[in-house]
């Protein structure tokens, strides 16, 4: 059965809440972005750039199966985990969940907070975009 986003984000707040301090929780996002699947160097393109990110951060998403399956990509370690850790809650989900998933387990984890200004930024952009391609999916598909 496969888990809903807001049983992610609960799992994911869960696992930052054991982490002590944010060496560790760096650490983990690091792990994360080290385990990611990477996009394929055809969607390694300027049109998959997400804009704000003081970073260099690829977005691809495709529907599969009726569900949304995002790629993704980065030239930081840091913003590498960070990416795939939203890939991993809004990943094989449909477009309709997506766009109404709430964002709170980011103030949960303290995420925004604990990033630099432009890292912060760059969080909310890949959140935007994130929704922006279930939306964009979700009306192709209706």
């Amino acid at each position: 059965m496969t888990r809903s986003i807001a049983e992610i984000q609960d799992e994911v707040v869960e696992e930052f809440a054991m982490l002590t301090d944010w060496v560790d929780k760096y650490e983990h996002l690091i792990d994360l972005g080290n385990s990611l699947t990477v996009i394929g160097n055809i969607h390694r393109t300027d049109e998959n750039l997400i804009k704000g990110c003081q970073s260099r951060v690829w977005l691809y998403a495709e529907l599969q199966d009726g569900k949304v399956r995002y790629a993704a990509d980065s030239d930081a370690l840091i913003t590498k985990g960070i990416v795939a850790l939203m890939l991993r809650i809004f990943n094989d989900h449909k477009a309709e969940e997506i766009t109404k998933a709430s964002l709170g387990f980011v103030d949960r984890i303290g995420l925004k907070e604990h990033l630099s200004p432009t890292r912060s930024n760059g969080l909310v952009s890949m959140l935007k975009q994130i929704k922006f391609y279930a939306i964009a999916l979700q009306a192709k598909t209706a």
